[in-house]
């Protein structure tokens, strides 16, 4: 028997109402248009893109940070997509999430030990404070952090250190499943890998499963099991790490991928970058047939007209007509 997602999103869709005024037209910004995706226990996701691409609401729908306006969210077996109240605390206790900003995402009023401690009082678990106590040093040890930090504050922490307190409070609730939005972009470059090395230590121990965010299509790599690239609220390609990385098929993912800065100069000189040209489109106005073919190289007639489907190209998923038969 095939074991079965821990995660699975089916044609979800997240919209957001911007229209300013009471008799001004009706605005919707498609934020995530139409996404589908599984992941699977004890595996890493990783979703990259372009800023404004999606992956930051697609990340926050999925844990209910937002309402999806359609599709279904099924984690560990159960469509989440419209739970409300106890239903969804419930949820809740068992997908975290690790937040970009280190410094807009701590309480600067609350000592270490009670930004670890709210989740577990918000959800029963331990019965006394002394349990909780002894479960936010043994957190913090597991993060690379010391037992007396549990007095100080995050303004006496490096940004490395607060996104460790941020890991931390999101292992507090003993979760199956996080979403790592962006968790190292706010960081020193020297700090990330130190980050990265940690979730992927995390993992091994704890047998979690994440979705990890991020621009760095190479830092992806390393970390996920499969990747999926998104583009104006899309999923353009989607397939293990090392096919989408050494052959990607959309020319978005290959227009990423040849961004990617290269240490040895001899290489970067040989290796040819690909341009876009002009702007990303608005999620307002979008085009009306692919997203990406105001920019796209190889665009066709058809690809102005005609949105792509997703189809399956030598075991991965791709929405370019370039591939259809």
């Amino acid at each position: 028997m095939s074991e079965k997602p821990i995660l699975s999103v089916r044609n979800l869709k997240t919209y957001f109402d911007v229209t300013k005024g009471l008799f001004s037209k009706k605005q919707i910004v498609k934020a995530v248009d139409d996404v589908s995706f599984d992941v699977m226990p004890n595996e890493t996701f990783g979703l990259v893109g372009e800023s404004g691409c999606g992956k930051t609401t697609l990340g926050r729908t999925i844990v209910k940070l937002y309402d999806p306006v359609e599709g279904s969210i099924e984690f560990l077996g159960k469509d989440i997509a419209n739970l409300k109240g106890a239903e969804l605390k419930a949820y809740r206790k068992d997908m975290q999430m690790i937040f970009q900003d280190p410094y807009a995402s701590l309480n600067p009023r609350m000592t270490v030990g009670e930004i670890i401690k709210e989740p577990m009082i918000i959800h029963n678990i331990y019965n006394t404070d002394q349990e909780r106590e002894e479960r936010v040093v043994e957190l913090l040890r597991i993060v690379g952090l010391k037992p007396d930090h549990i007095r100080r504050y995050p303004a006496e922490f490096s940004g490395g250190q607060r996104q460790r307190i941020g890991i931390a409070r999101a292992l507090a609730v003993n979760p199956k499943f996080i979403v790592c939005d962006e968790p190292i972009s706010a960081l020193d470059v020297s700090i990330q890998a130190q980050v990265i090395n940690l979730l992927e230590n995390i993992q091994k121990e704890m047998g979690l499963s994440y979705l990890f965010i991020a621009h760095d299509l190479s830092m992806v790599k390393h970390i996920s099991d499969k990747i999926g690239v998104m583009y104006l609220g899309h999923m353009v390609e989607m397939g293990k790490s090392e096919d989408v990385y050494h052959r990607p098929l959309h020319p978005y993912t290959t227009a990423l991928l040849s961004a990617i800065p290269i240490p040895d100069p001899d290489t970067a000189k040989a290796k040819s970058r690909i341009i876009l040209e002009g702007e990303i489109p608005s999620p307002i106005n979008p085009p009306a047939g692919c997203p990406f073919s105001t920019r796209c190289p190889k665009a066709t007639e058809r690809c102005r007209q005609e949105m792509p489907q997703p189809i399956e190209v030598g075991g991965r998923i791709v929405a370019c007509h370039l591939y259809e038969r």
